[in-house]
C-alpha cells in the first residue's frame, strides 16, 4: 500500500475493507449533510476522505454514492490522472 498521508486524485480505483465491489473515486473532503446520511455508518456532519461510485457502473443516484476514508482502503487498484493542477488542489485540501 502506497503513503496514505497523500490523498489519491479523483478517477482512481480501489477495494475497501469488506467491500466486494470496486469504487471510482470523484470526490475528496467531503462534508456529509443531513439528506445524505444513507450509507450504514455515516455520521451527519462528518468530513469523509472521499466519495465514490460503483466502477465501473459510474453515478446511478445519491442511494449508490458512497463516503469513506483513506483508512478503509485496502487495495488501491488504479491511481487517476495527476498533473501540475491536481498538485496545486492537494495542496489546498491539506489546509482543509
Amino acid at each position: 500500500m502506497e503513503n496514505m498521508t497523500e490523498l489519491l486524485p479523483n478517477g482512481s480505483i480501489v477495494m475497501l475493507e469488506g467491500g466486494n465491489k470496486r469504487l471510482m473515486i470523484y470526490g475528496r473532503k467531503q462534508l456529509l449533510l443531513e439528506d445524505e446520511s444513507n450509507q450504514e455508518g455515516a455520521a451527519e456532519g462528518t468530513m469523509y476522505d472521499y466519495i465514490g461510485v460503483f466502477y465501473p457502473e459510474g453515478y446511478i443516484s445519491p442511494e449508490y454514492t458512497y463516503v469513506f476514508n483513506h483508512t478503509d482502503i485496502v487495495e488501491v487498484i488504479f491511481k487517476g490522472f495527476e498533473d501540475e493542477e491536481e498538485e496545486e488542489f492537494k495542496h489546498v485540501l491539506r489546509n482543509t
